[in-house]
């Protein structure tokens, strides 16, 4: 837990960095594909997502440790060769978890964040899920288990493997060459996010395609049908805490609705997307049809709403790198309260994004439980001990912060609907 937050303290800016850099390029080469809003809810996604991972707010059904005592057959020592047959190990259970994420409904809820963006870009490779709290699928390392890798290899490897499918998530690097053979690249990952009809469902891979060309799920990028990105029924907000829910949230409303008993409990493992014909027709969900004519999800990108936007996001950044820095100082049960804050503060400026007019009510939830952990001994979590003046800056912090929030409300959202309606 506190080797992983430190490790997040170097990664985090290296991150933000080449998010930037994209960003910059783009506008560069007069072809951006990085939306600001868009990228302020996918780092957003990206903080909640490490807040969960670093607590350890999660559930494992079968643990490593335990299939490497129970079933290894043999033992090997820490060196290259065990490295990188933990390597593969992970890349091959992540093709099959990632592949059973997209083909059935349940699971789908865990992994929709990751292609709710209808951007390509470095800053989506950061949404990832806060929803998938229990996991169940650690039998896919089973190879590696009966190999008698030792669990502490896995553990160093995992993040490495995690960071290294970072860099693919771009429109900036075209075909690489004989690399097309053997590792995944920016060209087959586009596949992979892409919703046009030839390209769903394919290219599964997350270091080697080889799995992909294995198990007949390869698809190469065609010159003649551009990559359109998202997802087919759009989440069309940019709170990624709901993002991360919504799916399951139907599925939910689903299974209670249908008639049909066998319908209420086979839709949890059916082909992801598919409802029960009674709830499909009385509760129609909007569907993208036509793939090369609709409108991305866009909220109006006044100057003010994108400068406080970015504003939060730094302000988010340096709450959780403090955490991160300091999580064993903290301790329990503090950190979880802080990590709480952590989700509040996400929910709350996302939902002014979205120009909700219940965000105030988010932002007045998220300062109540701020002056809460402040007022009794008025400090946040030992801060004051290395900036003297950290309380009287959040307490002024959370007052701008509402009275921002009820100025975009109150003056901009009404000047915002006007001008939507006269369009």
């Amino acid at each position: 837990m506190e080797t992983y937050g430190k490790i997040l303290l170097i990664a985090m800016p290296a991150f933000l960095l080449l998010v930037l850099l994209e960003k910059w390029y783009g506008v560069y080469k007069g072809k951006e594909t990085v939306r600001t809003l868009d990228m302020v809810s996918s780092l957003s996604s990206g903080v909640t997502n490490v807040t969960k991972d670093v607590l350890g707010l999660s559930l494992i059904v079968i643990s490593y440790e335990w299939m490497v005592d129970k079933m290894a057959i043999t033992a090997v020592s820490s060196g290259f060769l065990t490295y990188l047959i933990a390597f593969i190990a992970l890349d091959f259970a992540g093709y099959w978890i990632h592949r059973i994420a997209h083909e059935y409904n349940v699971f789908w809820n865990n992994h929709i964040i990751h292609h709710s963006s209808e951007d390509f870009n470095l800053a989506c490779a950061l949404r990832q899920s806060i929803s998938s709290i229990i996991k169940i699928f650690t039998v896919f390392l089973l190879p590696a288990a009966v190999l008698g890798v030792p669990p502490q290899v896995v553990a160093i490897v995992a993040p490495l493997h995690l960071f290294a499918q970072f860099w693919y998530h771009t429109q900036h690097i075209g075909r690489m060459g004989f690399l097309e053979k053997i590792i995944v690249t920016p060209s087959h990952h586009r596949v992979h996010h892409a919703i046009n009809k030839e390209y769903m469902d394919k290219n599964y891979g997350q270091i080697f395609i080889i799995w992909d060309k294995l198990f007949g799920t390869y698809q190469e990028e065609l010159a003649d049908v551009p990559a359109v990105y998202g997802i087919t029924r759009p989440v069309r907000t940019w709170n990624p805490i709901k993002i991360n829910f919504m799916h399951l949230w139907l599925l939910i409303k689903d299974a209670w609705r249908a008639k049909n008993w066998n319908d209420k409990i086979r839709i949890w493992l059916m082909p992801t997307g598919w409802r029960p014909a009674d709830v499909a027709e009385k509760y129609p969900v909007y569907k993208i049809e036509d793939v090369y004519h609709f409108n991305k999800y866009d909220t109006g990108h006044t100057k003010p709403m994108v400068i406080w936007s970015c504003i939060q996001l730094m302000v988010t950044l340096l709450l959780i790198s403090y955490l991160f820095g300091n999580i064993a100082a903290i301790g329990n049960p503090d950190m979880f309260v802080y990590g709480g804050f952590i989700f509040l503060h996400v929910y709350a400026f996302t939902e002014l994004m979205d120009r909700s007019k219940y965000a105030w009510i988010w932002e007045g939830l998220k300062t109540a439980l701020g002056l809460y952990i402040m007022v009794p001994n008025n400090d946040w979590f030992g801060l004051s001990q290395y900036m003297p003046f950290a309380v009287t800056i959040l307490y002024g912090y959370f007052i701008v912060s509402f009275a921002v929030c009820l100025y975009f409300i109150k003056v901009e959202n009404p000047r915002y609907h006007v001008q939507m309606q006269q369009a």
